[in-house]
């Protein structure tokens, strides 16, 4: 199938309506109707302002991003980001074509991946 790949990066400390930004946008989509998403953790990065951030042991959470990403067809790629503007949150994105599908998707998988 030919879709959305679309990601919104923020700081894992980021906090909207009481909620960190990441939970919040992956609850939002939910309701939305959206079929999945999934937030990462970047070990190390830089912004547009040049700051690197890099995770020690020792430190606490909070300043490395995290990349939300949903795999979705074009409207639903639209609706998600109409309700990202209309939140009022700035953030910032990427949005690219993908192919998208299920290999093997008639056997039913046991949890643990094994062919039932």
């Amino acid at each position: 199938m030919k879709g959305t790949s679309l990601k919104f990066y923020m700081h894992e400390n980021r906090n909207h309506q009481h909620t960190l930004v990441y939970e919040w946008l992956l609850e939002q989509a939910k309701k939305m109707g959206i079929h999945g998403g999934s937030a990462f953790k970047a070990i190390a990065s830089f912004g547009r302002h040049g700051i690197f951030h890099e995770e020690h042991f020792f430190e606490l959470a909070g300043d490395l991003p995290v990349v939300v990403e949903f795999i979705v067809n074009d409207d639903e790629a639209d609706r998600l980001l109409e309700m990202v503007r209309s939140s009022g949150l700035t953030m910032f994105y990427v949005r690219l074509p993908a192919e998208y599908g299920v290999i093997n998707g008639e056997k039913s998988m046991s949890p643990r991946g094994e062919n039932s």
